[in-house]
């Protein structure tokens, strides 16, 4: 990657730690397995926010310092002076939470190996089993009913609430605990209850499909197969993996890039990815304290295949700056609705104790110098049903195969 340095130690943190910049919610695998804080210990986050940050860094040190000398924790008292400080997306995380986001960077992370989500009936539905884990092992399918977790009746929390059930608290979320759960095959079916335990997982991130040609005309010729590049989350290695599929795709072939319910990770994997796309140039803007910095393209991308990219509602950070790239430099078409707008840079520190505090610190920009905080993106197609058929229409349409 070409330009400035994106390493940053902020004062405080541990020697080595070397900082990337990270567009950072939970990630949205993980946060879908109830496995994943927020957070990591080697990067600045980059979150969305709506008000400035008014805690400073030294404060909520000397409340962790204060709470060790009295044999308190440094965690909960940090998490107080943060809770009040008006910076919405400020956090701190102990040391096990940060070790586990530091996982699923790399692309593992400690669960059951489900994704969850709300049904219209306000129920809480399986919509993901990951192939090999407890959760499959277990003969759970996407569709059944999650009734109960350790007892407790889900129906109608927030998928937050039971995200945290599952994943445990911090004493009991790591690999060999275990987790009860009930669940119904349908809504009149019987229900059982399942006993998992908790396991490390790896993800697969980024998923590459030939989508189907067409034939044409008498001699049955076949018209260029697009490729469809599903992204769950920017974690290591997924920025070279997009980067790879698109230089790798058929001549002719376009791509469809789907960032759909995509909640972020890695920067920098989002700017290689925005390298396969460009030949060069700048990605995105973004200030730390009021000193402007500046994120390239490396050159040498495909520049000519046509691109359609999928967003929605779920499409944050990471997500949001690729998409808001390719956008600006007018190197793809965009389909779906508004993105959601997190967009805020956040730069963590180690607190006496061993917990490490994330606040606020700037905010990012797209190459037109648009902001994407509280804003999210606006795609040049706005569609609420059958995004990816009307995508795939777009993309033939550019001649890209369908």
């Amino acid at each position: 990657m070409s330009g400035p340095t994106h390493r940053l130690r902020p004062r405080g943190f541990g020697r080595g730690a070397a900082l990337t910049l990270v567009f950072a919610s939970v990630l949205a695998t993980a946060a879908a397995t109830g496995s994943l804080p927020q957070g990591d210990e080697r990067t600045a986050a980059m979150k969305s926010r709506s008000v400035a940050s008014t805690v400073d860094r030294d404060e909520v040190a000397a409340a962790a310092a204060e709470a060790v000398a009295d044999g308190k924790s440094s965690t909960e008292a940090a998490e107080e002076v943060v809770s009040r400080s008006g910076d919405r997306w400020g956090a701190v995380y102990d040391e096990r939470e940060y070790e586990e986001f530091e996982q699923a960077l790399d692309g593992s992370y400690t669960g059951v190996g489900l994704a969850a989500k709300r049904s219209a009936a306000g129920l809480v539905v399986v919509a993901r089993v990951q192939p090999g884990g407890p959760a499959d092992l277990a003969g759970i399918e996407p569709g059944d009913l999650l009734r109960t977790v350790d007892g407790r009746r889900v129906d109608r929390r927030p998928v937050s609430e039971v995200v945290a059930l599952l994943r445990g608290d911090r004493t009991s979320a790591a690999v060999g605990t275990t987790v009860v759960l009930g669940v119904q095959r349908d809504a009149t079916g019987p229900a059982r209850t399942l006993t998992l335990t908790r396991a490390r997982l790896t993800t697969e991130a980024v998923t590459v499909h030939r989508l189907g040609a067409k034939q044409l005309g008498p001699d049955r010729s076949d018209s260029p197969a697009a490729v469809l590049i599903k992204v769950d989350a920017f974690t290591k290695g997924s920025g070279a993996r997009i980067r790879d599929a698109v230089l790798d795709a058929p001549a002719g072939a376009g791509v469809l890039l789907d960032l759909r319910s995509n909640s972020g990770g890695l920067v920098t994997e989002a700017v290689v990815a925005a390298s396969g796309f460009l030949d060069g140039g700048l990605v995105a803007t973004y200030d730390v304290h009021g000193v402007q910095r500046a994120l390239y393209a490396t050159p040498g991308g495909d520049t000519d295949r046509p691109v359609v990219v999928l967003v929605d509602g779920g499409t944050m950070s990471a997500a949001e700056l690729l998409t808001g790239a390719l956008q600006d430099r007018g190197r793809a078409v965009t389909v779906g609705s508004r993105t959601f707008g997190k967009g805020s840079v956040q730069m963590p520190s180690r607190l006496p104790g061993g917990s490490v505090a994330e606040l606020t610190v700037g905010h990012y920009r797209t190459p037109a110098g648009r902001s994407v905080d509280g804003r999210g993106i606006t795609p040049d197609l706005v569609v609420t049903s059958r995004a990816l058929q009307r995508a795939q229409t777009v993309l033939s349409g550019l001649g890209g195969g369908s």
